[in-house]
């Protein structure tokens, strides 16, 4: 599996096996799934309506809401959750491998992060708005904007949240951990944040349902949302994911964003299941 893999044409949910229990099974999983999440997204907003005023970016609350989503989620798709090792209670940030849009789920019900995402998402319908409420932070690539988004992680950093990025730049089949860029490291650096912040990798780990390929719960290149969700939770019996906390990484001592994004990197491959095909 080389570390410049890139996606194949075989990024297409076949829908056709599933069957009549499937389509039940996704049903009766759905709809708890749905009400869970509308019944806590407006209680979250409600919420925020309390903390804005008197906290400002701080959120002290509406994070565990997020929290306790994520992990009955699991429950209802019947899906195992582990997490392994120490989450760091330094001011900093998160990193991690992303195979799939299930780790929002898996990252949230872990650690109360806020997801670094690209732009385009906060117009993706439903999963936008969730994810503006959450308190993701969107950025978009465009160099005349660099400047404003790394005061916008400065800033958040400053207010003591755990920003969790994805430096592989894509989703993978979860088989593998690609090359970290180093690009967004560098909000890392600033002269005012260097001495204070930390960098913990932590990788995620997929275990498809028994019968399944192992990259099941893949989600990559042209893959549509949809028929990914469908296939996820028609399953008979759900597979499990597991999230390894590393030790995190004073970002002082490191002596480039290079250095530091390459040091996580080979952290969360240390830690990937699948290591030897990374």
């Amino acid at each position: 599996m080389s570390p410049t893999w890139q996606p194949d044409k075989d990024d297409v949910v076949d829908l056709s096996k599933i069957g009549t229990i499937g389509w039940l099974r996704f049903v009766l999983r759905a709809i708890p799934i749905i009400a869970l999440i509308l019944v806590c997204l407006v209680l979250l907003l409600l919420t925020r309506l309390i903390e804005r005023p008197f906290f400002g970016l701080r959120r002290p609350i509406t994070p565990y809401i997020t929290q306790f989503v994520c992990r009955n989620a699991f429950r209802i798709m019947g899906m195992g959750f582990t997490v392994k090792g120490a989450q760091m209670r330094h001011s900093g940030a998160v990193v991690a491998n992303h195979s799939s849009w299930l780790d929002i789920f898996s990252l949230n019900a872990a650690k109360r992060v806020y997801f670094v995402s690209k732009s385009e998402v906060a117009g993706w319908p439903g999963i936008g708005a969730l994810a503006r409420a959450t308190g993701t932070v969107f950025i978009e690539r465009d160099p005349r904007k660099a400047r404003v988004q790394k005061e916008v992680f400065e800033s958040r950093l400053k207010a003591g949240h755990k920003l969790l990025f994805f430096p592989e730049g894509t989703s993978t089949d979860g088989l593998r951990v690609l090359p970290f860029k180093s690009t967004l490291f560098a909000a890392f650096f600033a002269p005012e944040l260097r001495d204070i912040l930390w960098v913990q990798p932590v990788s995620v780990n997929y275990t498809a349902p028994k019968g399944e390929e192992a990259r099941f719960y893949g989600w990559w290149g042209e893959m549509d949302f949809f028929p990914h969700l469908i296939k996820t939770l028609a399953v008979r019996k759900a597979g499990s994911v597991e999230v390894v906390y590393h030790p995190p990484l004073r970002v002082a001592e490191a002596e480039s964003r290079k250095s530091m994004a390459l040091a996580c990197e080979q952290a969360v491959r240390s830690g990937h299941h699948i290591a030897g095909l990374t």
